[in-house]
This record gives C-alpha cells, sequence and structure tokens, in this order.
C-alpha cells in the first residue's frame, strides 16, 4: 500500500507550507534547505565555470592575450576554491539534505535549525571570498593550496580567504553533525544499518571525513593567519619554521576531502545502476566495507602529494604503497557496478547515461591517479598538466558527473514532473562528448612538460591547449542545457507517478511526487521489500 493511499486523511492537517520570503530564510525543512543547498551549488557552478573560462581563453594560444599573469593565477585559485567548497560539496549536501530523510523514513533531519544555519552561512562566506576581487592586492593568487610563503603575499584579502575557509569548515561539520544524528537516530523501526540505501551509507562515511578532516585544515589557515600578523613562525623558515610542514598539515585534511567529495558520488551511482538494471545490487556489503576501507585508508596517504619535497626514502615507499592499496577497494566498488549491470534488463534513460560515463570516465582518473602514485613517476608527472587532466577526471567526470546524474534520477521526485528526455540526452552527449575534448589532451600536454598554473606556454604546447579551450568552452555552454531542462521540468513537464522509475526500490518511492511538506508523520514500517536490495 502506498504512502499517498495511508496517508490521504494526514494532508489537511499536516501539509500547510510557510509562503514568501520566510519560507527560505527561516526554513528548517530539509526538502527546502536541500533546494537551497543545490540552487546555490548551480549558482556557484557557473561562477567557477566562467572563471575556467578566462583560463581556457588565456590558454588558447601561446603569449598573454587577454588578462595579466596575476589575475590569471587569481583564477586559477578561485575557480578551485569556489568548485571544490561552493558546488560539489554543497551539491553534495543538498542531495543529503533532500534524500535521506526520505531513503530512512524520517519526518525530517534531527537538527532543523542547526541544518538552516548550516545553509545560510555558505552564502555570506563566498560573498566574503569574492568580494577579495575588489580589494588592495587582489584574490587569492596561491593556488587553492594556499602553500606559504607564496600566500602569505596576498594583501588585504587575505583574512578573509582564511575567514572563509573557517566559515566553510563550520558550515560542513554542522551540516556533518547533523547527517550522521539523523541516521543514528530517525531510523524507520525495522531498519537496520544494513539495510540503509547505499547513498546513505556514503553520508554516515562522508560525514565522519568531514569531521576528522575540517579541523585540521582550520588550524593549518589559522596558523598562516598567525605568522602574517601575529609575529608566529610555523611556516617561516627565517624564524625557524618550516615551510613544507604546511604541505603535511594541508594535505592530511586534502587527501581525505578528495573522498568525502567523490563517496556521495558513489553512493548516487550505487542507487542508479541497479534501478536501470533492474537488478539488485551486487555485493552490497562489500560496498558498503569498501566505502569504509576507503575513507579509513584516505588517512594514510596523504604525503603522494608531496613526493617531490624531500622526503626519507622509507617515507616515499610508505606512501607510494598505501596509495596503491586505496585502489583495491575502488576496484570492488567498479567491480561491483559491473556485476550489477550484467544481464539485467538494462534501459538508458539520462540517469543511467550519467552514471555509466561515471563508471568509465572516474576509471581513467582513477588510472592516472595509481600512476602519480608510483613515486619516480610523480618525479616527471609532478606539477605538470597531466596532474591537471588526472584530478579534473576524478573531479569533474567523477563527482560532478554523478551529482548530475542525481539531479536527473530524483528531479521527477522533487517536482513532481518528468523532465524532457531528448533534451537530458543531448545535454549529456554534448557534456560527455566536450569533456573529453577538455580533458584527455591535457594528458598529453603533462607528459609532454607543460607545468600547470601558468599564463604563458612554449609554443609546441599550443595545439592540444587550443584542442582543450574549445572542449572547455563548449562543455561549459552546454551547461546552460542542464538549466533549461531544469526550468523546464518544473514548469510544464509531464505529472510523474510515485514510482517514476520501473526498477526504483526504497522508502523514497512509496511517497508521492512532489512528496509532502511533512513527509513520514507515521513512521513507515520497513520490511525486506523496502529495505536496499
Amino acid at each position: 500500500m502506498s504512502y499517498a493511499e495511508t496517508h490521504e486523511h494526514h494532508h489537511d492537517d499536516h501539509d500547510h507550507k510557510p509562503t514568501g520570503l520566510g519560507r527560505w530564510l527561516f526554513s528548517t525543512n530539509h526538502k527546502d534547505i536541500g533546494t537551497m543547498y543545490l540552487v546555490f551549488a548551480l549558482i556557484m557552478f557557473f561562477i567557477g565555470g566562467a572563471m575556467a573560462m578566462v583560463v581556457r581563453a588565456e590558454l588558447f594560444q601561446p603569449g598573454m592575450q587577454y588578462v595579466d599573469p596575476q589575475f590569471f593565477n587569481a583564477m586559477t585559485t578561485m575557480h578551485a576554491l569556489v568548485m571544490i567548497f561552493g558546488v560539489i560539496m554543497p551539491a553534495g549536501v543538498g542531495l543529503a539534505n533532500w534524500m535521506v530523510p526520505m531513503m530512512i523514513g524520517a519526518p525530517d533531519m534531527a537538527l532543523p535549525r542547526m541544518n538552516n544555519m548550516s545553509f545560510w552561512i555558505l552564502p555570506f562566506a563566498f560573498t566574503m571570498l569574492l568580494a577579495t576581487f575588489f580589494m588592495e592586492g587582489g584574490a587569492p593568487a596561491g593556488g587553492w593550496t594556499m602553500y606559504p610563503p607564496l600566500i602569505t603575499q596576498l594583501g588585504d584579502g587575505f583574512p578573509f580567504l582564511i575567514f572563509t575557509v573557517h566559515f566553510l569548515g563550520v558550515s560542513s561539520i554542522m551540516g556533518a553533525i547533523n547527517i550522521i544524528a539523523t541516521i543514528f537516530n530517525m531510523r524507520a523501526p525495522g531498519m537496520g544499518f544494513m539495510q540503509l540505501p547505499l547513498f546513505v551509507w556514503t553520508w554516515i562515511i562522508t560525514a565522519f571525513l568531514l569531521i576528522a578532516s575540517m579541523p585540521v585544515l582550520a588550524g593549518a589557515v589559522t596558523m598562516l593567519l598567525t605568522d602574517k600578523y601575529f609575529g608566529t613562525s610555523f611556516f617561516i623558515a627565517a624564524g625557524g619554521g618550516d615551510p613544507v610542514m604546511f604541505q603535511h598539515i594541508f594535505w592530511f585534511f586534502g587527501h581525505p576531502e578528495v573522498y568525502i567529495l567523490i563517496l556521495p558520488a558513489f553512493g548516487i551511482v550505487s542507487q542508479i545502476i541497479p534501478t536501470f538494471s533492474r537488478k539488485p545490487l551486487f555485493g552490497y556489503e562489500s560496498m558498503v566495507y569498501a566505502t569504509a576501507a576507503i575513507a579509513f585508508l584516505s588517512f594514510f596517504v596523504w604525503a603522494h602529494h608531496m613526493f617531490t619535497v624531500g622526503m626519507p626514502l622509507a617515507g616515499e615507499l610508505f606512501f607510494m604503497y598505501a596509495t596503491m592499496s586505496i585502489a583495491v577497494p575502488t576496484g570492488v566498488k567498479v567491480f561491483n557496478w559491473i556485476a550489477t549491470m550484467w544481464r539485467g534488463a538494462m534501459t538508458f534513460e539520462t540517469p543511467m547515461l550519467f552514471a555509466l560515463s561515471f563508471v568509465i570516465l572516474f576509471s581513467i582518473g582513477g588510472f592516472s591517479g595509481l600512476m602519480l602514485g608510483i613515486t619516480p613517476a610523480d618525479f616527471q608527472y609532478h606539477d605538470t598538466y597531466f596532474v591537471v587532466a588526472h584530478f579534473h577526471y576524478v573531479l569533474v567526470t567523477g563527482a560532478l558527473f554523478a551529482l548530475m546524474a542525481g539531479a536527473y534520477f530524483w528531479l521527477p521526485k522533487w517536482t513532481g514532473h518528468m523532465y524532457d528526455e531528448k533534451l537530458g540526452q543531448l545535454h549529456f552527449w554534448l557534456s560527455v562528448i566536450s569533456v573529453n575534448v577538455l580533458f584527455f589532451p591535457q594528458h598529453f600536454l603533462g607528459l609532454a612538460g607543460m607545468p600547470r598554473r601558468i599564463p604563458d606556454y612554449a609554443v609546441q604546447f599550443t595545439e592540444w591547449n587550443m584542442i582543450s579551450s574549445v572542449g572547455g568552452f563548449v562543455f561549459g555552454i552546454s551547461q546552460l542545457l542542464f538549466v533549461w531542462v531544469i526550468v523546464k521540468c518544473v514548469r510544464e513537464g509531464k505529472k510523474a507517478d510515485e514510482q517514476v522509475w520501473e526498477g526504483a526500490r526504497g522508502l523514497e518511492w512509496t511517497l508521492p511526487s512532489p512528496p509532502p511538506f511533512h513527509t513520514f508523520t507515521i513512521p513507515p514500517k520497513v520490511d525486506e521489500a523496502t529495505a536496499h536490495s
């Protein structure tokens, strides 16, 4: 029996929505807050994308064309900060806000007021960050990693950068605590941990990673702040400090951060592939353990970002082998996704296309990551465009494509309308072709020796840079189609039923589309049919 049939008489009492601006400013409803996170991430996506377009326009030909080197460096730095902290992370939290309570049969998040606050910190933080463009000395231009001594030479924008990072950390930690409290305390009766959908599992693990790693970043940037303004010498060699210590502290945060960005993507793909394969997920338990193993190992590999700093050989060997070991649980996940599809009754709607391209293209990013993890080879690849190609395959065709897959997958559930499948597929094909034209040539540039973060380059790199820039502009423009698909879906899409996708299983698909403002006012009873399988 569906939610709609059982709870028909409750709708009159429980579906009162607040209206107007107050609904959004003071919202404690997980769906509204999830929507705000997702809209915020989409806006930041275009801001960060515009910065990337400046970079690609400048690199279309050798020589300085449009911007000066300082502004070019500010563009690369701000592009990374906006995309990581303003797009991928908030979009993941937005999906968690929307879907986790619905997937576990909870009425809302456990700490709704804190939920509101954790969102509203973000627009203020990014306003502060973007305001640095108008300050003496300009925006941060020392790379998103904020390595000293370069970053401490930033002008008036420096404390604003540090405070922004603190705000983002506070927002992330609050969101993570909320997600953990919700999943641990508000599951529907009968739903054990091993019946949770994989998206929920990946978010439990991601939330613990956030709580463990964000304070490390806060510590590192606070030390930068005191070095610049309060006379300390944590990272100043002249005062007995060590700039390489910053790299150790930063990457101890930075590597778990990589998995904070990608684990929710694994969760989304683990929901989509079984749905469109019409089969239960292959090896559910091994997927849970593999996710936990990836998170655990992520704390032991940080110095693979630093092979060229002059580490002792024993350290280089340790970090090389530790890095390779992460490939094992990741390989388990890829194998399980492929095994899920094996002999399934597969169909290729837009969410499945994005999920499939995720599996293939993320694997390319994984393989290039293994290449970078081999110490002697990394001496050659380090700080070249090969690294740029590697992490964009992980974060664009990995995290971003999975987020888009999730948006297409759940959009009919959120809005009650189907999106235009033809337009969705057009968006997919434009994106997947252009993203490879954009990033694949960067492997060749890196192997040929082109350094990253340079505004000008030697003439022999011209052709691949031109091809890469063309791919970049096509990719950027095709994302406008994504916005149009969403707008068209909300306005005029045909009515979606509660199931939406044949083969979709789980509590969220028992709710009407769109779900009522207050979801599970009476907890649903969980049995084998509504569990993850």
